[in-house]
């Protein structure tokens, strides 16, 4: 059941093979089996997901089951979810249980999913590893001793050791695409605006976008199918049609062009991860697709300037934490002003006290000028990069990520070398854009991921771009050694 798509597991529910209480059995099986070694789940909601699953059961039987009912699924543990544990990762929420749900917790269960448990993540989205979890590392199941990628590492373990079929993730620069390239399996982080962001816990409101992951572009499509749509509880939700991504899978690329970034394949990629990539943008040429190269000069900016906006947003965000109203409280403070800074100083971790540090000081009076304004006027130039592009082209590829999964601790004490490996993914979300990555072979023995990214609200497009790539190839059926049987 653990190889099955969605779409095989939707017919063969409906068509009684198996229950839906069987197949959450099974993958809660595997959860067992493997995540103690992995450390991909934070909590496990058996009981409730098995009383969903028995739901589901009911539903099918009396003919009023939807594609996606009775399908298991993770959230990773950033979305609210009422009565149960939404961590972030951090030890400032190890004891909070949200009285509501998110609204791509409420849209996932009114499609009838049963929802398996919820993931591991660098602590609040903050990472590129997802070494930052107070709950410890998440491992690569490709090699235990190498990293999954961040901050949507769990989903992105748990989705590639079969442990679910599907996930939910967040993107912020690049935690939906390189985790899913590491892990060799497929991931969409659609358009800012596009999926809720209430209930989704904020590290920076700008940029944050929820997501999904599968192991391919035809599984991710049926689950942003059910999560996207407007809110009237998000301020930054966009009021316009959901698309038929499942339906629009099979258009034809005939005469596709896609756009290849000079800066994505220079200095700094690993040759043998390029050469991948260009393997797989040859494949797309054999199916008809035209490539030219294009220019987007102010992507090398991508990150100082990501590292100057969001680091600012998450102070701002990040201020709630208090040690007052709920969350992490210091014992026994002497005054109002120990417990602020113990509370905060015992309970965020050194990445999350970076961030905000630098975030404190780029608004504070005297370098917002020199720090932020120009950090956001550099946005701005990105994405008019991107604008004038896709003038140009239809979509544009290359890497994910310019590495495989590097090991454990590696990077760990240089954070600029760990924020480069977002190098690739970051001006999608200071543009606000869609990109998904997709498995495209192997480096080193280990997954490598190619990069599709699409114009605004154009997430069916490189859907199908995605599945007519998957309709040739294999890489996305590959899976870790221990994970196959």
């Amino acid at each position: 059941m653990h190889k099955a798509s969605v779409a095989e597991l939707s017919a063969a529910l409906k068509a009684r093979k198996f229950s839906s209480e069987e197949l959450v059995r099974a993958h809660l099986a595997r959860i067992h089996a493997q995540d103690s070694e992995l450390n991909s789940f934070i909590t496990v909601t058996e009981t409730e997901a098995l009383a969903a699953a028995s739901h589901a059961d009911r539903l099918i039987a009396a003919g009023e089951a939807g594609p996606l009912t009775g399908i298991p699924l993770a959230h990773k543990d950033i979305f609210c979810t009422r009565g149960v544990r939404t961590s972030c990762g951090s030890k400032m929420l190890d004891n909070f249980v949200p009285p509501y749900n998110a609204t791509v917790v409420e849209k996932i269960a009114d499609a009838g999913m049963v929802v398996l448990g919820k993931t591991n993540m660098d602590e609040f989205a903050m990472g590129s590893s997802n070494e930052n979890s107070y709950y410890g590392p998440v491992r690569n199941p490709w090699d235990t001793e190498r990293v999954p990628g961040g901050s949507s590492g769990g989903s992105a373990a748990a989705v590639a050791a079969r442990m679910t079929p599907l996930a939910t993730c967040t993107d912020t620069g690049g935690s939906i695409r390189q985790p899913a390239a590491l892990c060799g399996i497929t991931g969409l982080k659609p358009t800012y605006g596009r999926v809720s962001r209430y209930g989704m816990v904020a590290f920076a409101s700008s940029l944050d976008q929820g997501g999904v992951m599968g192991h391919s572009a035809e599984d991710t499509a049926y689950l942003l199918g059910a999560m996207a749509g407007f809110d009237p509880k998000d301020s930054t939700s966009v009021d316009r049609p959901v698309d038929d991504y499942v339906g629009g899978l099979n258009q034809s690329i005939e005469g596709l062009t896609i756009g290849l970034p000079r800066q994505h394949f220079g200095e700094g990629l690993d040759p043998e991860v390029g050469a991948v990539v260009e393997a797989a943008i040859r494949q797309y040429e054999k199916l008809g697709a035209k490539v030219k190269e294009i220019d987007l000069p102010n992507s090398p900016l991508s990150v100082p300037a990501y590292y100057v906006v969001a680091p600012a947003e998450c102070s701002s965000n990040l201020s709630r934490f208090d040690g007052v109203r709920y969350g992490y409280r210091a014992k026994h403070p002497k005054d109002l002003s120990d417990l602020y800074t113990r509370s905060r100083g015992e309970a965020f971790g050194e990445e999350v006290q970076r961030r905000i540090m630098v975030g404190t000081y780029a608004l504070s009076t005297g370098y917002y000028d020199a720090y932020y304004l120009k950090a956001q006027k550099i946005r701005r130039l990105i994405s008019d990069d991107f604008r004038q592009a896709f003038a140009e082209v239809d979509v544009i590829m290359g890497p994910t990520s310019p590495t495989t999964a590097f090991t454990l601790g590696e990077r760990i004490a240089d954070p600029i070398t760990m924020y480069l490996s977002d190098i690739y993914t970051i001006g999608v979300n200071l543009a606000g854009l869609t990109g998904m990555s997709i498995p495209a072979g192997f480096a080193k023995g280990l997954p490598v991921g190619l990069q599709i990214i699409g114009n605004y609200f154009e997430e069916a497009r490189i859907l199908s771009v995605a599945h007519r790539y998957q309709q040739v190839t294999d890489w996305h059926t590959q899976a870790p050694p221990d994970a196959g049987s």
